[in-house]
């Protein structure tokens, strides 16, 4: 059996690295106990999240190029950062510190995460050529599909053993898995690395071209409308009536995934990458409307599933989308920049629905409207997104 081939060398290790630094999106199970050993309220290091996706987008910014020129080194400096991050963590509770946490769960890990999440993705796109939207489905539904795996270990292993176990095994399982990702990824034998020497100038020429802007900008929006709707599911849940709160948070999961797998699929079927984001936008648009208008049960289960396939699916059609205007030597770096968009989103999501919700007091329809509005306006952005690629 030759372990020369797309799966051993791609799919397989993209999986390995998703799924690991994925496990970020469960600090909603971890920041309880975290705060209860270090003796401080949830609200005095709910900012260490924040900070790990804003990291997570500035260090994949700014690594696309280094990325790029060894993604074997890339691999292991994304397992280092990140699981150094879980370790400093358990350091930050033994000794009470909040600021630890910060700068180990926040700083650290967000850097590992960024780096992580970049460095499989041409190496997809490389040996899966014909077929690149199905290969970054398969890397970045791994991130959406990681809640699903580990949620239930992390309750199991905190209540029968506590947060610091947990953490320390979670850092376990990652080195492992992330080192035998490093060791497995390698790109095409036949592919040879443009030798392109980036500048301020080249990145200053990308960051002004009006399409990539666009992009950029609605890529932004999507995500601050998702983790603005996401970050209060359970409140919502709870509105209409719904007690099952983990089976509906497995089903948005489920769904989360299966946007990131499907949606890139799609893009496959189209010449035409930005017509998969129109589809988004206006299915999430359409969605929200009715969730603004009917307040029920059904229709607001409806809503956050819907919105969570358009969410992960934006994040899996945007290699695709760049790579069909800026050309696959570029397209680690101008990922990795489009990806600050998250690290902005990651502020400014969750803030925009505890604005409207906690400050203003205002009910769950209003912040609806509010997304609605948002989601049109990504839909007309997208509408105008030129059809012309770059060349600079």
């Amino acid at each position: 059996m030759s372990f020369e081939n797309k799966w051993v060398r791609a799919a397989i290790p993209a999986l390995l690295i998703h799924v690991c630094i994925g496990s970020v999106y469960c600090w909603s199970l971890l920041k309880g106990d975290i705060a209860t050993e270090i003796g401080c309220s949830v609200s005095a290091i709910e900012f260490a999240f924040s900070l790990a996706i804003f990291f997570l987008g500035m260090s994949a910014a700014f690594g696309g190029r280094f990325v790029e020129k060894n993604v074997k080194f890339a691999s292991l400096l994304s397992c280092f950062c990140f699981c150094f991050g879980l370790l400093g963590s358990i350091l930050s509770i033994w000794h009470k510190s909040v600021l630890g946490i910060m700068l180990s769960y926040g700083c650290l890990m967000g850097i590992g995460l960024g780096i992580g999440y970049l460095s499989p993705v041409k190496t997809l796109m490389l040996w899966f050529s014909r077929h690149k939207g199905l290969a970054t489905g398969i890397a970045i539904s791994g991130f959406g599909l990681s809640k699903v795996v580990f949620s239930p270990f992390i309750e199991w292993c905190n209540a029968t053993h506590g947060v610091v176990t947990t953490l320390g095994i979670m850092a376990g399982i990652s080195a492992f898995a992330m080192i035998l990702a490093a060791a497995l990824i390698h790109k095409p034998k036949h592919w040879v690395e443009p030798n392109i020497k980036w500048n301020l100038t080249d990145y200053y020429h990308v960051i002004r071209n009006a399409t990539y802007l666009k992009i950029w900008f609605v890529f932004y929006l999507n995500i601050t409308c998702g983790l603005a709707l996401i970050s209060f599911e359970k409140s919502i849940g709870q509105a209409v009536g719904i007690s099952a709160i983990a089976a509906l948070s497995s089903l948005t999961a489920f769904f989360n995934t299966a946007g990131r797998f499907g949606y890139s699929t799609l893009s496959d079927l189209t010449p035409v990458k930005e017509k998969i984001y129109k589809i988004i936008f206006a299915s999430s648009c359409i969605a929200m409307l009715f969730g603004s208008i009917y307040m029920s049960m059904v229709v607001i289960i409806v809503m956050l599933c819907v919105i969570n396939a358009g969410y992960g699916g934006g994040f899996s059609t945007l290699p695709t989308l760049l790579q069909s205007k800026f050309g696959m030597d570029k397209i680690s770096t101008i990922h990795g920049l489009a990806l600050s968009a998250w690290a902005w989103a990651g502020l400014s999501g969750n803030q925009l629905s505890n604005l409207i919700i906690n400050q203003l007091q205002m009910p769950y329809t209003t912040l609806f409207m509010v997304l609605t509005v948002l989601y049109a306006i990504a839909f007309f952005i997208t509408q105008s997104i030129s059809k012309e690629t770059f060349n600079g």
